[in-house]
């Protein structure tokens, strides 16, 4: 069986444009379908006003057979909330190989917790990063719009886009032919 089950992990006030491009196309024109999931069941609102239902409470999720990757988008409570439950998820993710995309502030949490220490990665500064206690990897640490490495993608505030192609390689959504395409467009503009 392929895994085709894309995750996307909401919080509280979720950056709703960082993960629009690899969910959509995803979504719409391939064999993968998202669902959302979450700590709490009740639908969570973005940054930009949208009230999303929940498909999938973390605590009742632990069949990760049709698990293709995880996505989490940033958003402002990323550095408010220690979220234990969703590093405990996080980390039986990671245990079963599945691969997780982060990208703004759900880096920093993801560095807060020790998952980037092995890792290269990126995010929105190293400065940051390094004030973020349980975190060692400055060593591993690209200054970058995107990294992938060892199961994880991480991303910085401005990378949508490269955050969506990246992710959209990973998953083969599509030809490498189409895939360039789609980047170049969405990156540099149809019309130039």
């Amino acid at each position: 069986m392929n895994k085709n089950e894309i995750l996307l992990l909401l919080t509280d006030r979720w950056c709703d444009w960082e993960a629009a491009y690899a969910i959509a196309v995803a979504n719409s024109f391939s064999d993968y379908t998202v669902k959302t999931i979450a700590a709490e069941g009740e639908s969570m609102l973005s940054m930009g006003g949208l009230k999303t239902e929940i498909d999938y409470c973390i605590k009742d999720y632990r069949d990760f057979s049709n698990t293709a990757i995880v996505i989490l988008p940033g958003g402002l409570s990323w550095e408010e909330n220690d979220y234990d439950e969703i590093t405990e998820f996080l980390t039986l993710l990671a245990a079963e190989g599945i691969p997780i995309a982060a990208i703004c502030g759900a880096t920093t949490y993801l560095c807060r917790h020790g998952f980037l220490n092995h890792v290269k990665h990126t995010g929105d500064s190293l400065e940051l990063f390094l004030n973020q206690d349980g975190y060692t990897g400055q060593e591993l640490y690209v200054p970058a719009q995107v990294v992938a490495d060892g199961g994880f993608i991480t991303a910085n505030e401005t990378a949508a886009v490269e955050f969506a192609y990246e992710i959209f390689k990973l998953l083969k959504v599509d030809s490498d032919e189409e895939m360039s395409q789609w980047f170049d467009n969405f990156k540099y503009g149809a019309v130039r």
